[in-house]
This record gives structure tokens, sequence and C-alpha cells, in this order.
């Protein structure tokens, strides 16, 4: 698929589903305002295309905070759906992934695509080895090759892995297989959270003031690969 079937595919697949959804969006927004104070919308800066920084859009999930009350480098990563941060409203909607859906407004205005490596902080960007910046090279999407092999569960550096082969494997029919795969992960509500160990701070930690490298990368696929892996479902 090329870069402008692409785009075209992105601008009428969102509208569609915005203008079909527009009623679950109003009654998720309701019960998001009545359930704790705050916005319906949490928005935060993320890295784009070529790294440049945009802002995301999310349901809100978790419980309001001053952006000078959090730390990027220090915030504890959510792992688990008890987290007292999260609201009671928030526990449903994050576990079901309709916190993602604003995103398609993303996807109208440009910022993202449909289907391409997920967004990450812009205090991740750092932590991407030289090799895996390809993954830049896309807008990034609403779901990914990283969804369907297991979103969060993976760790950060096997997510890195996927992006990137992601940017090389992309087409018309390899997207719509991640999209009918994303659909069946989703409904399974599988792969929502990382384990502590897995995130990417613990990755900042270990690397003790060295610079990403690629051998990262490849010494935790090697770890995961396993017989199972080997034998996992591909998109088309």
């Amino acid at each position: 698929m090329n870069d402008l079937a692409k785009r075209l595919f992105d601008i009428v697949s969102s509208a569609v589903v915005l203008l079909l959804c527009s009623p679950l969006l109003l009654a998720i927004s309701v019960w998001i305002k009545f359930d704790s104070p705050g916005p319906v919308l949490f928005m935060q800066q993320r890295a784009g295309l070529a790294g440049h920084p945009f802002r995301i859009f999310k349901f809100r999930t978790m419980l309001d905070r001053r952006p000078d009350e959090i730390d990027q480098q220090n915030e504890k990563v959510v792992s688990e759906g008890n987290d007292p941060r999260i609201t009671h409203a928030g526990r449903l909607i994050r576990s079901s992934s309709l916190d993602e859906l604003p995103q398609l407004l993303n996807i109208l205005k440009g910022d993202m695509s449909v289907v391409g490596p997920r967004p990450v902080l812009m205090e991740q960007k750092a932590l991407v080895p030289p090799g895996y910046m390809t993954r830049f090279s896309l807008r990034p999407g609403l779901t990914g090759l990283a969804q369907v092999r297991g979103r969060r569960s993976l760790g950060w550096l096997n997510q890195l892995a996927y992006d990137a082969e992601y940017v090389e494997k992309r087409g018309f029919f390899y997207d719509v297989g991640i999209i009918l795969m994303t659909a069946k992960i989703v409904l399974l509500g599988s792969g929502v959270y990382g384990g502590e160990g897995l995130n990417w701070r613990t990755y900042r930690d270990r690397l003790n003031g060295r610079l990403p490298a690629d051998e990262d990368v490849l010494a935790a696929l090697s770890i995961q690969e396993s017989p199972t892996e080997k034998s996992r479902e591909e998109p088309s």
C-alpha cells in the first residue's frame, strides 16, 4: 500500500467508525464525567512521524492530576487493573481498549494511522536503539504488529523489534490482517498490562548510563523465542 492509498484508507475508515460509534463515544464521555472529577479526554505529547511531537487523545481512565504532578521518568508503570490511580469507569474502559477510540481524531488530523508502530512517549524516544529508529519513518498506529503479538506483555524491547518488522513487511493485506487480529485481541482483553520487569524504565535503569544498542533487542528476542512463539498466528 503506497502512502497516498494508506492515507485515504485512514481518513475514510476513521471517519466511518467515528460516525458509527458516536452514540458509544457520547455514553463513555458522560460516564467518565460523572464517575470522577476531571476532563473526559486525556491528552499527552507523543513521538510521531519522524519523531516529531504531537498531542494524542485518549479517554481519561485515571484520576486527574496536574502535569507538574506527573514525572514520566519515575512514574510507576500501570501493571495491573487494580492500580489505585485507575478510576472505577477506567477499569472497564481500559480493559476493553475503548480508551483508545479518541485516537480516531488523531488519524483524521494526520497525526496517526490505523495501523503502524504505537506512539511512544517523548521520554521513550531516547531509549530506541539506532537500528530500530525506522519505527519513526511511519505515522504511529491505533494498532500494530506488536499489539497483535502480545501488546504490553511483550516488554519494551520486543515491541521495538515488532515495530521494525512491521516497517519492513507493511502492505494493504498485511494491514487488513493486523486489523482483524486486533479485533480478536480486544475481545479477549489480553495484553492490556505488562509486568514491572518488562517496561521501558526498567530498561533505562539497566543501561546504567550507556547508550541503547541493537544487541539489547536481539538478546530480548532470543530469550522470548520458544516453540509456541515460533508457531504464533501471522497476519496475512
